[in-house]
């Protein structure tokens, strides 16, 4: 493949994987089993980030594994109803036509577990996102670096992958034990841990081995992850009783404890508007399971928004609350069930001034990427506060 015998997108993809491996140190190339890739939404992208995935589909550049996209910037089907610019929205059709040329499925979403891009415990992949990755290392067990864009387009287009980080068994060991005295109980307990931890291992990057911990649904481990590799750029965790590798390790001898009281300042530091402040409401960083969307719409049956809300998730899930009427009742209304983007990679810089989640990792990239104020609630009182008036 490095000589160029399979086109000139190969060749390429070989040379990005050749110096990646180069500089971590790898001494080979491992099969890739599956693929996420990140670096969708023409927000981020940019025409220099087009161009270039322009060029690969141009050299004849095939995925040789699963491989699914992370979101884009609108909805691919409805963005009109997002009200996106038509200039940003023709761009972006561009970014989704040419991965469609190169095989890779156009599911943007960065819950790829929820829709089929399910790797098993120990499988080698390449993912890019950063709550997607950490939930396949920590709670599938399988074995992710946090691949960049194109490192990940390039392990779809060969089927492989360097060998280094968290390939490997003796990167996988935790570091540090993280006692958990806190009540957890709400998705936003568990965003706020994430946060809590993040911010104290950010710079030794100790794999964290949690204890303390008795239960998580699926819906509250997609949130921890997201906010732990969001504050603490962590791709792995273990819970002592819950993800599958914590019982081939015992807890580290260095240890530190989450508090209630440090889960309560993790929560009031994501926190800066007031409930008036707020003009834009949304559900879904990550991407929204089928449960939590027929919890949306339960809550706003026979109720009207008040202000936009945007509920964001995979579009076979979105596709399924069609099916099953949850869709209908949540645009009765005025809120707008969106897939394939969400509030983190949509172009809405300028459009609104404060926004009410209860995902920390929306705060984090609110503040810092739009400039909005943000409001950290739990999920049921993100919903309440959409409906209510504002004084």
């Amino acid at each position: 493949m490095l000589d160029g015998e399979r086109g000139r997108a190969t060749q390429k993809a070989m040379q990005i994987l050749a110096a990646l491996g180069t500089i971590y140190g790898a001494e080979r190339l491992i099969p890739a089993t599956s693929v996420q890739v990140a670096g969708v939404s023409y927000d981020n992208l940019g025409e220099a980030g087009l161009a270039f995935l322009a060029e690969m589909a141009d050299g004849g550049g095939k995925a040789q594994v699963l491989a699914t996209l992370n979101p884009a910037g609108m909805d691919i089907e409805s963005w009109q109803a997002l009200e996106i610019p038509p200039d940003f929205a023709e761009k972006q059709l561009q970014v989704i036509e040419a991965f469609s040329r190169m095989g890779v499925q156009t599911t943007c979403t960065c819950t790829p577990y929820l829709v089929g891009n399910l790797p098993g415990y120990g499988e080698h992949i390449a993912w890019s996102e950063s709550s997607a990755v950490c939930y396949a290392n920590a709670v599938l067990g399988a074995r992710s670096n946090r691949e960049g864009g194109p490192s990940a387009l390039a392990a779809a287009l060969t089927g492989r992958t360097p060998d280094y980080g968290l390939h490997r068994d003796e990167n996988r060991r935790p570091g540090l034990t993280v006692a958990v005295k806190a009540n957890l109980s709400e998705n936003t307990d568990f965003g706020a841990l994430g946060k809590a931890i993040g911010e104290k291992i950010q710079v030794t990057k100790a794999v964290p081995y949690l204890t303390g911990m008795d239960t998580a649904s699926l819906e509250q481990l997609k949130s921890f992850c997201a906010s732990l590799a969001t504050y603490g750029g962590a791709a792995l965790f273990h819970i002592a009783g819950i993800t599958p590798e914590a019982e081939v390790y015992d807890a580290p001898t260095e240890s530190l404890t989450i508090s209630q009281a440090d889960l309560d300042i993790a929560t009031h530091s994501l926190s800066d508007a007031s409930e008036d402040e707020v003009d834009f409401v949304s559900l879904g960083c990550p991407h929204l399971t089928l449960a939590e969307i027929a919890r949306i719409a339960a809550l706003l049956e026979g109720k009207r928004v008040t202000r936009e809300f945007w509920i964001t998730t995979a579009r076979p899930v979105k596709q399924m609350a069609d099916h099953l009427g949850y869709s209908r009742i949540i645009t009765a209304a005025g809120a707008k069930i969106a897939a394939d983007t969400c509030c983190v990679v949509a172009p809405i810089k300028r459009r609104f001034t404060a926004l009410a989640v209860d995902s920390a990792k929306a705060c984090y990239y609110a503040a810092g990427k739009n400039k909005f104020k943000t409001l950290f609630l739990p999920f049921d009182e993100v919903v309440s506060l959409a409906t209510r008036q504002r004084r």
